[in-house]
């Protein structure tokens, strides 16, 4: 039995991108600036191989507590982004061996953000009143600016970001949950011609007095891949296929076989437990930790995102216990989000590649030249056609 074992630890870039200057991104280092605030004790990461992935992709070291030395059957490495973009889709796209070679758009740094002619065919069909902000903003930012006006209105809050985005705010009673999720689907459609990566339902709840708070309910609503992932050829081949997370959502469910919900880092942790503990076949486990990159990147809390590492790393010990054999475990990241860094977008960063396999002795696997490479791993091991973008480290 083959499985393989796919954590994405969402934005953990480890910085030194030769094309970082290109995004505005020069000097971001995710890991190493939150490595420099705090002395981080990360033991099983670090026994992994992160810390000496990291040294491969900068040509120096962090001070970090508690290391743990390499165990044998580990492999630590870097990679480069070669598809055009910093976020979700293109990280997670790429890396599964979809690589994204054209321009999504963008919107611009003005208000409105959005044309009057977009505005208008979604007000139509999404049969609204209105909209709200119609702007660049921070999640948290938004919904403190305008929900009070919201919920009085029930017009819905729209604003995107520095990725190619449009994310829809509304409150879950006052708007309505499905009635948002309906929405969100009506943009989708509408965008499906304009390059738009996703359309992202972000719900929340409270009120005037006790404030308001997003919920779990996020919804992702994203492009179809422009190609066959090593996930379809997984489930073609008759392998089973686990989405943790928004993994589903990244994909469009194509290529996963299962859906599997959780929230937060003890609940994606405990998934994925369970989820190891009960597939008997060869196939594929793939967890996104959305937190690191939701909680604490976009929100610039380096402390958050310290304690957030800090708390992985037990469970990742976990897990480690829980390898079969011949399971490969895969821990990478899909983009950058330095928490020390200005704004509050994401950072266009190389991204770590590490894990282990009982089977092999793998070591130093280099600076990969892209995240695909990964895909054509995983392809070797279950025994299944590869992706023409890609070459294995195994």
């Amino acid at each position: 039995m083959k499985r393989v074992i796919w954590l994405v630890m969402d934005s953990f870039g480890i910085g030194n991108a030769k094309d970082a200057n290109a995004f505005g991104d020069e000097g971001s280092d995710t890991f190493g600036h939150i490595a420099n605030e705090f002395t981080l004790d990360i033991p099983n990461l670090t026994s992994l191989g992160l810390l000496k992935a990291y040294e491969t992709n900068n040509n120096k070291t962090l001070k970090l507590k508690n290391t743990n030395k390499e165990v044998k059957h580990c492999f630590y490495g870097a990679a480069q982004e070669l598809s055009i973009g910093k976020d979700t889709l293109s990280g997670h796209w790429e890396m599964a061996g979809v690589l994204i070679d054209f321009e999504m758009q963008f919107y611009p740094k003005t208000v409105p953000a959005f044309s009057a002619e977009l505005m208008n065919e979604i007000i139509e069909k999404g049969n609204i009143k209105g909209m709200l902000a119609n702007r660049h903003a921070s999640g948290i930012e938004v919904i403190d600016t305008f929900a009070l006006e919201h919920v009085k209105s029930n017009k819905p809050i729209f604003y995107t970001s520095a990725d190619s985005v449009i994310q829809i705010a509304a409150h879950e009673e006052s708007f309505g949950l499905d009635n948002l999720y309906a929405l969100c689907e009506i943009v989708r459609k509408i965008t499906n011609s304009h390059g738009i990566g996703r359309v992202i339902a972000r719900p929340f709840t409270g009120n005037e007095k006790e404030g308001f708070k997003r919920t779990k309910n996020r919804k992702d609503y994203s492009l179809r891949p422009s190609g066959k992932s090593v996930l379809e050829t997984a489930v073609l081949n008759n392998k089973e296929v686990i989405g943790i997370g928004k993994i589903y959502d990244i994909f469009c469910g194509h290529g996963i076989s299962k859906k599997a919900l959780a929230y937060g880092l003890e609940g994606l942790a405990d998934e994925t437990l369970k989820q190891m503990k009960n597939l008997k076949k060869d196939g594929i486990i793939y967890t996104n930790f959305v937190d690191f990159d939701m909680e604490w990147g976009h929100r610039r809390d380096t402390k958050g995102y310290a304690s957030g590492l800090e708390y992985f790393d037990t469970r990742l010990k976990e897990i480690i216990e829980a390898l079969e054999e011949e399971d490969l475990l895969i821990i990478t990241a899909d983009h950058g989000c330095d928490p020390t860094f200005k704004g509050t977008d994401h950072t266009r960063e190389n991204v770590p590649v590490f894990g282990m396999l009982k089977s092999k002795n793998l070591q130093n696997i280099g600076i990969r030249s892209t995240f695909a490479d990964m895909s054509t791993s995983i392809a070797q091991h279950l025994n299944i056609k590869a992706t023409p973008l890609g070459k294995s480290f195994l």
